[in-house]
């Protein structure tokens, strides 16, 4: 049951061409969107939800982001929640969740080839 714990899978399509770092001291951090639907049906009328999710990939799998995928590429992703936050300009505290990956499925086409 270990294993179960803060575990995230979705299969979605990629909503932007990651967005990959490459810092001095060599990792590699790769930064993407990814859109997840869910249909069901609401007073007679299909309805469609979409949910977006902001993905961080780093080293082994930020180069397979960066080499592989592209806006609109259906993908799965195994990972694990994480929770950050900033103070704004303003002064402001923002929040940020983010999916850290662990793994990624290449499945589907997509619609603009890399």
């Amino acid at each position: 049951m270990k294993t179960l714990r803060n575990t995230v899978q979705l299969i979605g399509n990629v909503g932007e061409d990651p967005k990959t770092h490459k810092f001095e001291n060599g990792m590699l951090v790769s930064r993407f969107s990814l859109a997840t639907n869910e249909t069901f049906f609401k007073d007679g009328e299909k309805v469609q939800e979409t949910q977006w999710h902001q993905i961080v990939a780093w080293n082994k799998q930020a180069e397979l982001t960066s080499k592989f995928i592209c806006k609109g590429k259906e993908i799965a992703i195994n990972g694990k929640l994480t929770y950050r936050s900033y103070d704004n300009e303003a002064g402001k505290k923002r929040y940020i969740t983010e999916i850290l990956v662990n793994e990624i499925l290449l499945l589907g086409n997509s619609t603009q080839e890399k």
